[in-house]
């Protein structure tokens, strides 16, 4: 029996995803046009007239969540939970592309933190690696926050503070 090598395209998972998605859910952007575009969102938490709300990014491939806490209908910060099948590698080129070279990176372990802090807005992205690299959040908010942002509410939660 002979064998045919098969010439086929394989794309990864994230081939189509476009971080232009994520502008979406920037500080500063309003919530009316969210519901329409990912669907109603759920709504976590309300305290002292800030909201905590989730979204849900779907596509074909993939789908996600990412949290937003919005004031008088706009976002002050946002938290998505990248899938893990996402290429860390392409997330990241993308990020660079838009953003440039990060302002500063932290190593601890497997685990890296890119930060890239743009006029008023601070931007962060975390990946991990075992045999392949992989990303594990991004999370957008502005550097002089009125409010705690999602990440360091999570953070705090998490050390049990």
């Amino acid at each position: 029996m002979m064998y045919q090598p098969l010439n086929a395209k394989v794309d990864p998972p994230n081939y189509d995803f476009s971080i232009e998605t994520l502008n979406d859910f920037s500080p500063g952007k309003e919530v009316s046009g969210l519901n329409g575009k990912y669907g109603k969102s759920e709504e976590l938490s309300s305290q002292r007239g800030t909201k905590t709300l989730k979204f849900n990014v779907a596509q074909i491939r993939y789908k996600f969540p990412i949290l937003v806490q919005e004031k008088d209908g706009l976002i002050l910060d946002s938290f998505a939970r990248l899938p893990s099948y996402f290429l860390h590698d392409i997330f990241l080129q993308s990020l660079v592309n838009k953003f440039g070279k990060q302002t500063s990176y932290k190593k601890v372990g497997e685990e890296a933190v890119y930060i890239w802090e743009k006029e008023d807005l601070k931007l962060i992205y975390s990946a991990s690696c075992t045999i392949t690299c992989f990303p594990i959040f991004y999370a957008a908010q502005p550097l002089k926050a009125k409010t705690l942002p999602l990440l360091e509410q999570m953070k705090k939660a998490s050390q049990g503070n």
